[in-house]
């Protein structure tokens, strides 16, 4: 009697085992499916093709090694000179939307009427997309800013802003500022609605003004925000590609080609997709790299404060 009794409760306990498994499995199953194909299967992939010499349309691949690695390293100066570019353009797009970003959130978290209408044209741009977000601009930057410039004769907008290397640069931070300091706005204020009011109001009776609730109160409690805000800002600066083609096609003569442009034009254009493939996995690495260590630091801060 007592053996069947056990026999049942194991049998008991390994249906609601398996119950749960095939619970886990409905849910988690589809989304890990999608992850192994969608990103891990062509990682790796990636990584394979990387060592080979593939024009991407063929059959045929040959083992080349390390020398796409070596040719990207000792015989390709317009790889190096996106890369320079890319990184030029990470500063300052992240620095500038960042402080837009956190400006607008100071300035809408405070009791406004029409605060929620305004956050959500902030963050509108950031809901169009990159391609139709550039030929908007380019329509402006060529169309918009000339007609201005002959009404007004103001040099600002007389300049040829998409023609010269120096204008088309921060040209596409302001596009790129623009679109994304909407999101990062919104990041922002969720962390600063999550400052005790009581804090600050403690902090004005013993006599602080502004600028020292800002810099020893309010920014040291929300250093978490700031280490998403800019983890996202150099991961989307880096991998910029729909605003710069749209924008300036990498032009003029080259000088404003990002690194994913590059590769782009490597991989399907040459139809060098070994080179190209090689190339992107040495972009992972990099941007792998600044991420790290941006996060790093700005956790060890976080941790300080």
């Amino acid at each position: 009697m007592k053996a069947v009794t056990k026999t049942k409760l194991n049998s008991s306990k390994k249906k609601t085992r398996l119950k749960r498994f095939l619970t886990y499995a409905a849910f988690v199953g589809p989304a890990l499916i999608f992850f192994l194909v969608i990103q891990l299967i062509p990682f790796y992939l990636g990584i394979y093709y990387s060592f080979t010499s593939w024009n991407g349309i063929s059959s045929a691949t040959e083992w080349v090694g390390i020398d796409n690695y070596k040719r990207i390293f000792t015989n390709d100066q317009r790889f190096f000179d996106s890369f320079l570019f890319t990184t030029k353009f990470m500063l300052a797009a992240v620095i500038i939307s960042n402080i837009i970003g956190f400006s607008l959130a100071l300035l809408l978290n405070a009791a406004l009427k029409t605060k929620n209408i305004l956050r959500t044209a902030f963050f509108i741009p950031n809901v169009i997309g990159g391609l139709l977000l550039g030929f908007i601009w380019q329509f402006i930057f060529v169309r918009g800013f000339s007609a201005i410039g002959e009404l007004t004769n103001l040099a600002f907008f007389q300049q040829p802003w998409l023609g010269d290397e120096k204008t088309a640069f921060w040209g596409i931070v302001i596009v790129f500022a623009w679109q994304i300091s909407g999101y990062m706005m919104v990041i922002y204020i969720a962390a600063l609605q999550s400052v005790d009011n009581s804090l600050l109001e403690a902090a004005r009776i013993d006599g602080a003004n502004s600028i020292t609730i800002l810099t020893k109160i309010i920014i040291p409690l929300i250093l978490p925000a700031f280490t998403i805000c800019f983890f996202l800002t150099i991961s989307m600066a880096f991998k910029i590609f729909d605003l710069n083609i749209s924008l300036t096609g990498g032009g003029p003569f080259n000088s404003t080609q990002s690194v994913a442009i590059n590769i782009y034009q490597e991989a399907f254009t040459n139809n060098n997709y070994g080179l190209g493939t090689a190339k992107s996995i040495v972009f992972f690495l990099v941007v792998a790299l600044f991420t790290t260590i941006q996060v790093m630091i700005t956790k060890k801060r976080e941790v300080e404060a």
